[in-house]
This record gives structure tokens, C-alpha cells and sequence, in this order.
């Protein structure tokens, strides 16, 4: 029974169970039908149960967790290299690790994209009301004064007027921006999809190239931790890039390189698959023989650098939304006030 791909928290629960569980010695069979029992959902409960009566009745855990169609190629591929290696648990400890910094930074883009989104709107809507339904009060005092507004708030009120004609159709846009923000808010499915159109157009660049260079660093974390050869880590890291062509590119041009006889860390810096600064420090732990600790150093130190770009890039968005709209409005109430205070100036 196949159903919608599990959430990133959820192979991350998944995961992080099944290696507590196969460190105490159960069989990943028996784990699998240990969740099961637990699993509140029917349709993930059907799963669970099917994946464990798949591995009792002879199957690998990877193959188990292929079928079902949940979970991403990454996850089944690593399990795989996981169990030939002979460390299944190493490779699902990994994976609970990095699907929780993947729900976290999934978190964090929404909130990144959400909100400034949100403010805008309403920002934009306060505008649209001052110029369609304001402005033409003012209009009607000027008018009672024997005056008429002109110069740049004659050309506000024209806008407000064509404005306000147009607010059938301003209100049914507004409708759709809505849905398509409530949508992207609770849908993951849906939000997935529209980033994974981001990413292939406009994700190698700025803050995503940073979150892109620290799930690559991640993925060669996970499989250098799991004992996949080199050239197999790299091939994994590309096929968890594929969204963002460029990087799959890099991920390639390093393997390309290795077979060569290139070095990792030089292989890694001529490529760019990695910041200079992070490869040094990787070569160093090829020489100390500790590749896979300082690989996870690199991955950490990685993502709390992009966490923190994105964290500033939203906070820079609030702050200039706040200037731009209250220069507006300012800027609208100013030139009808103006010369209305020169009328008043010249009765009194």
C-alpha cells in the first residue's frame, strides 16, 4: 500500500526508533512491527506492518522501506549502504539527525517566506483603502472649500477612483493571494513543489548556495559515517541535490576528480562543492584520519552559517517593508494635506 511521502519529522521519528530499537538487539522486522502497534494512523500503521512481514519474510530494511513509496531515494539508498556495511544503525542515527535539521530548516523557510508575505498584504491593502476610499473624502472638502486636488494628489485620487472601480476584481486577487498563502502554509506537499521550482531556477545563489553546500556537507557526514566509499557518498550527495542542478554539477565534477587521483580536499575545493575555509580544515582530518568527525563539524558549522544568513535576510525584509509603506502613506497624506492647510491658511 502506497501513500503520500512521509514528512521530514516523520523519517526522522522513523529513524531515530528504529536505532534505538536495533541497538537494544531487536530484529529491524520486529521493530518495524513494534511501531507498528504504536502508529495511531491506519493508513501508516497498513505500512508499517507491510514493511515488517516484507523484511520476516526474507527482505533487506532498505528494500522494505523502497516499496512502500515513502520515503526519498536518499533514505532507502543510505539504509542499503547501511546494511551491506554492516552498520544499519550508524546510518539511521544519521538520518534522524539530519531529517530533524531538515524539518527545522523547513520551519524556517516558511516562516522566511510566509510572514514577510503576509505583511506586505496588509500593507498593500491599507494603501489601496487610504487611495480608493480616503482620498475622495479629502476631494469632497477641497470641493466645499471651492478648491480641487491637484499636481501629484490629483494623479493619487485618479489612482483611487480607477482603484476603486477595479475592487471587484482587487478583492477576488486578494482571495487567491490568500488561498495560495494558507496553501503554502499547510500544505508540504505543495510547498515542496513550489521550492523545488525555486531551487532548479534561482537556488544556487546567495543564502540558498550556503544551505546547499551545508546539506551537501551533511550527506558526506551521513555516508562517510555509515562506511560508504568516497565515490558512493558523493554520488548519494549528488542524487540529494538533483532539485538544484548546479550543485548536482559540483557534486559530479569532485567525483570526476577523484577518479583522477585528485586528493578529497583538493578535489572538493576545485570543484567548489565546499568553501575554501571548510576544505583546509577537512584536509587536516584526512591526515589525522578523522574524515567523517570533521566532515560533521564542517555540516554543523555549515548550517549554522546558513541558518543564521537566512535569519538575517529575514529580518532585514520587516523592517524595509515598514519603511517603504509608512513612506507611502506619508508621502499620500502629506500631499493632500498640504495644500489644504494653504486654504485654511488663506480663509483665516
Amino acid at each position: 500500500m502506497k501513500g503520500k511521502q512521509a514528512t521530514y519529522l516523520e523519517i526522522a521519528s522513523l529513524c531515530r526508533e528504529l536505532a534505538l530499537l536495533l541497538h537494544a538487539g531487536v530484529r529491524a522486522g520486529d521493530g518495524l512491527a513494534l511501531l507498528a502497534e504504536e502508529e495511531p494512523e491506519a493508513q501508516r500503521r497498513k505500512q508499517l506492518e507491510e514493511m515488517a512481514r516484507q523484511v520476516d519474510d526474507g527482505a533487506s530494511l532498505g528494500e522494505a522501506l523502497a516499496g512502500q513509496g515513502l520515503f526519498p531515494a536518499y533514505v532507502t539508498g543510505l539504509v542499503t549502504v547501511g546494511e551491506r556495511s554492516g552498520r544499519t544503525e550508524e546510518a539511521l542515527n544519521a538520518l534522524s539527525v539530519y531529517y530533524e535539521q531538515r524539518d527545522q530548516l523547513d520551519r524556517q523557510v516558511r516562516s522566511a517566506l510566509l510572514y514577510p508575505s503576509v505583511l506586505l498584504v496588509l500593507m498593500l491593502v491599507v494603501i489601496v483603502v487610504l487611495l480608493a476610499k480616503v482620498l475622495p473624502v479629502f476631494d469632497q472638502v477641497y470641493a466645499s472649500l471651492g478648491g480641487e486636488l491637484t499636481g501629484v494628489a490629483g494623479g493619487l485620487l485618479t489612482l483611487g477612483r480607477a482603484l476603486d472601480a477595479a475592487m471587484p476584481v482587487l478583492c477576488a486577487v486578494l482571495g487567491v493571494v490568500v488561498i495560495f498563502l494558507a496553501v503554502f502554509s499547510l500544505s508540504g506537499g505543495f510547498r515542496e513543489r513550489l521550492l523545488t521550482f525555486w531551487q532548479r531556477r534561482f537556488g544556487d545563489r546567495g543564502v540558498s548556495r550556503r544551505l546547499n553546500d551545508a546539506r551537501f556537507a551533511q550527506a558526506m557526514a551521513m555516508g562517510l559515517q555509515s562506511g560508504l566509499p568516497m565515490e558512493e557518498a558523493l554520488e548519494l550527495a549528488a542524487g540529494l541535490l538533483s532539485q538544484t542542478p548546479a550543485a548536482a554539477e559540483r557534486c559530479r565534477s569532485c567525483k570526476a576528480q577523484l577518479q583522477q587521483g585528485e586528493e578529497l580536499s583538493g578535489a572538493m575545493r576545485e570543484s567548489g562543492v565546499l568553501p575554501p575555509a571548510a576544505c583546509r580544515l577537512l584536509a587536516l582530518g584526512v591526515r589525522g584520519g578523522t574524515a567523517d568527525t570533521v566532515m560533521e563539524e564542517i555540516a554543523r558549522r555549515l548550517a549554522r552559517e546558513g541558518n543564521d544568513a537566512l535569519s538575517r535576510k529575514v529580518a532585514q525584509v520587516e523592517p524595509v517593508l515598514v519603511l517603504v509603506t509608512s513612506l507611502l502613506v506619508g508621502a499620500i497624506l502629506l500631499s493632500v494635506m498640504l495644500p489644504l492647510m494653504n486654504i485654511m491658511a488663506a480663509i483665516g
